[in-house]
């Protein structure tokens, strides 16, 4: 005779024999985009930028020539050319790199940490539990992002910390509602009944078998989130609110070229500009990929 933990392993077991080939299908359906690739690279490059920056940057990032590089144009000294301070943008950009991919990867990861949990306890226990911590995530959504960020950081005051924890907390509602979203999909499916017949607990069915099942969705919205991360960070930066100076990020120095700009000096806005754009190009071209791979439907066709 047959127990019901028997059941369920023969269950877990049969679910769990195309996990290889759907690998295998997603790997070749990701490499299959050619934009998805392209993605990746541009990716891989700006991480490779951010790790590195204290060994490919030429110069230091706040070393000031006043006096003798002030303002210069593109060279072959200066590749990128000069600021007002005679600091070299080339080193500048690429030690920006690291503070913006640093901030949008950890105010992400912080997210979709409290998202997740928020989000999978509200879709699982349902009622009182569920309108309490939606109501919450819609009232944060009320609120346009940037004009939220700003607000919070115009009294906790600007620093990589505050700016960090600020977008983490503008991003929980989204990958809150797209984990709620996910959980209720997989709640009433088959193995989730036969876990209860067999008697294991709430939590452990919920954060060891469901959440496992949704983690395309969520891997795909926390991917996106990145590039607004990013976008927000520089945004806040231009507008003087972000980590403070000397530190070198995108928007800071976008910030300090913007009045230079119409004197012809467009280094200092072009370059930190191209950045940004072909960062936010690589990550968005990198999630879609991962949601077309990861979605059955759009690998059949």
């Amino acid at each position: 005779m047959t127990t019901d933990t028997e059941h369920l392993g023969t269950f877990v077991a049969v679910d769990e024999m195309p996990r290889r080939g759907q690998l295998r299908l997603f790997v070749d359906a990701f490499f299959d985009n050619k934009l998805s690739v392209l993605g990746l690279i541009l990716v891989l490059a700006a991480i490779f930028v951010a790790l590195g920056a204290d060994w490919i940057a030429p110069y230091d990032p706040n070393a000031q020539h006043l006096m003798t590089a002030r303002l210069k144009p593109p060279s072959a000294e200066f590749w990128l050319g000069t600021d007002q301070y005679g600091r070299d943008l080339l080193s500048r950009i690429i030690h920006g790199t690291r503070v913006s991919l640093a901030v949008g990867v950890i105010s992400v990861v912080v997210a979709t940490t409290f998202g997740v949990v928020l989000g999978a306890i509200a879709a699982y226990c349902g009622g009182l539990v569920d309108d309490i911590i939606m109501r919450l995530m819609d009232i944060l959504l009320a609120f346009p992002g940037l004009i939220l960020a700003i607000g919070i950081l115009a009294v906790l005051g600007p620093s990589v910390v505050n700016v960090i924890a600020v977008i983490a907390v503008v991003s929980i509602p989204q990958v809150a509602r797209v984990t709620r979203s996910a959980v209720l999909g997989q709640k009433e499916e088959e193995y989730v009944q036969a876990a209860t017949v067999i008697g294991l607990s709430a939590g452990k069915k919920l954060f060891k078998h469901i959440l496992l099942n949704c983690l395309a969705p969520i891997t795909v919205q926390s991917t996106l989130l990145v590039a607004w991360a990013i976008l927000t960070e520089t945004a806040l930066s231009f507008l003087g609110l972000g980590v403070r100076p000397p530190t070198p990020t995108w928007g800071s120095i976008l910030f300090e070229g913007k009045d230079y700009i119409l004197l012809g000096i467009w280094w200092m806005s072009v370059f930190p500009g191209l950045a940004i754009m072909l960062t936010m190009l690589g990550i968005n071209f990198l999630g879609d990929g991962l949601r077309d791979a990861l979605d059955p439907k759009v690998r059949e066709d």
